[in-house]
């Protein structure tokens, strides 16, 4: 008997990597909860201050609206606080105070995002967003 068999007593429900994910599985609620405090305490001062500055303010603001959306399916609201908070945290792969490369960490992020989870994003999710990103701009 492996290991993995004498830890697990029902190992017919032991992960298969070979298996499609479950989704129900795949998301961890306390992390999910933790993503979503950094969000709701970081994003809108991090947008305020950079939504003039990044060509993906858009996207970043569609998730956002998409990821608060109670439509938005659980699986797809995991992932998407997971990037937003990456977007929130000061500290990340490529600072972003770095000139002309500080957020192509974070571009990058949204643009994985955007295929794995982007048919989630609803008309309604990229107006809101198209509106906030004026408002924004005219603000600074």
């Amino acid at each position: 008997m492996t290991r993995a068999e004498k830890a697990s007593p029902d190992v017919k429900d032991a992960f298969d990597p070979r298996q499609p994910i479950d989704p129900s599985r795949a998301l961890v609620p306390s992390v999910v909860k933790v993503n979503e405090a950094r969000v709701t305490r970081g994003f809108w001062p991090k947008m305020r201050k950079v939504a003039a500055k990044v060509p993906f303010a858009s996207e970043a603001l569609s998730v956002w609206f998409c990821a608060r959306d109670e439509e938005t399916p659980i699986a797809a609201k995991g992932m998407m606080f997971a990037a937003l908070a990456y977007f929130v945290l000061p500290t990340d792969a490529v600072p972003d105070f770095i000139a002309g490369l500080g957020y192509t960490d974070d571009a990058a992020v949204f643009a994985a995002l955007m295929g794995v989870v982007g048919k989630n994003l609803k008309p309604r999710h990229r107006k809101a967003a198209k509106d906030a990103v004026e408002r924004l701009r005219a603000e600074s």
